[in-house]
């Protein structure tokens, strides 16, 4: 595993399945800025409160000429069953064949739960310019309030 990325680096060109079919990647969104959000799991209840945060402040992220992609290792299907379920207007990308994402933004951790250890998703946001730089991370989210502080950088930016 290499080095995670950070902030001046540029995020790198990958491509990755999407939800609703295809694939995405993202040089194809340069010239906005976009929120890459990295979670666990789609359907867990912190995960679905981060996503609805995201959603419900949706607007003034596309007023800031933002765009909006959540990331995990869940299948485009149980993608497109989360944003069914919770009206979400964004996009979610699948990093469940290779990890590539994930592993490039550092977020493939070792965790522990109940004395048991394991690998998942560190929840973890990264906001980058329209020309792919990283000008923002956070690191191990709190979900409460952080949709708001996430939009507060991008309108800044």
């Amino acid at each position: 595993m290499s080095e995670a990325l950070t902030i001046g680096q540029t995020a790198p060109d990958l491509t990755l399945p999407v939800s609703g079919g295809g694939s995405l990647s993202l040089s194809a969104l340069r010239g906005k800025k976009v929120v890459l959000y990295f979670y666990p799991k789609d359907m867990t209840s912190g995960c679905t409160t981060e996503a609805e945060a995201f959603r419900d402040l949706h607007d003034r992220f596309s007023a800031a000429n933002t765009v909006i992609l959540g990331v995990s290792k869940d299948s485009i299907k149980k993608h497109d069953q989360f944003i069914a379920k919770h009206n979400l207007p964004f996009q979610l990308l699948s990093d469940e064949e290779t990890g590539a994402l994930c592993d490039a933004f550092g977020v493939w951790v070792e965790k522990s739960m109940y004395g048991r250890t394991y690998f998942g998703i560190e929840r973890a946001t990264f906001l980058l310019n329209a020309d792919g730089v990283i000008t923002h991370q956070w690191r191990k989210v709190k979900v409460a309030g952080h949709a708001a502080a996430v939009l507060k950088a991008a309108e800044e930016n």
